[in-house]
């Protein structure tokens, strides 16, 4: 338990949590579109992994020109690890639903509960990461509790347009 805490902390003392939550972002979004006219369990999972790895790659190519430009030298080796746990962290974010798909497709439940849990945990995710935040730099519980609100909203305001749409 005392390592996965000292994990969580060094996690969210990371660069990588803002990747995570735009990646989350993301992969609400592409749950929420994709809820309105549902393929297969199984070409879910894969379009979210296969949508990770294309951001990922975009994360990788856009940040890779813009440190050469910006720096007018090729990137470094350590340049480069870093750029790639950024990109992983934001593929972990908008892959992560893929797992309840991927138990639709097995059998374990239907394909629209595997949709509601993704939407939902996205959801937490996107607020959780807002409170820890706000917590980690000092923000009183009220505060805190109001910054995850006000960051679960844009997740929130996801699912509502979706059900305001269709």
């Amino acid at each position: 338990m005392r390592d996965l805490l000292a994990w969580v902390r060094a996690h969210l003392r990371s660069r990588q949590v803002s990747r995570v939550i735009y990646g989350a972002i993301i992969g609400l979004a592409l749950v929420v579109a994709l809820e309105a006219h549902p393929p297969d369990a199984g070409v879910v999972a894969a379009t979210l992994v296969g949508t990770a790895l294309a951001v990922a790659l975009a994360e990788i190519y856009s940040e890779l020109v813009g440190l050469e430009a910006r720096g007018r030298r090729h990137a470094r080796r350590a340049e480069l690890r870093h750029l790639g746990a950024d990109a992983a962290a934001v593929a972990s974010g908008i892959a992560f639903p893929a797992a309840y798909f991927l138990l639709a497709a097995a059998g374990v439940f239907e394909r629209s509960t595997a949709f509601d849990l993704a939407k939902w945990t996205g959801l937490g995710v996107i607020g959780v990461y807002g409170f820890a935040g706000a917590r980690a730099s000092g923000t009183g519980m009220r505060g805190s509790l109001l910054q995850a609100t006000g960051v679960a909203l844009i997740g929130g305001f996801l699912i509502a347009l979706k059900a305001l749409i269709h």
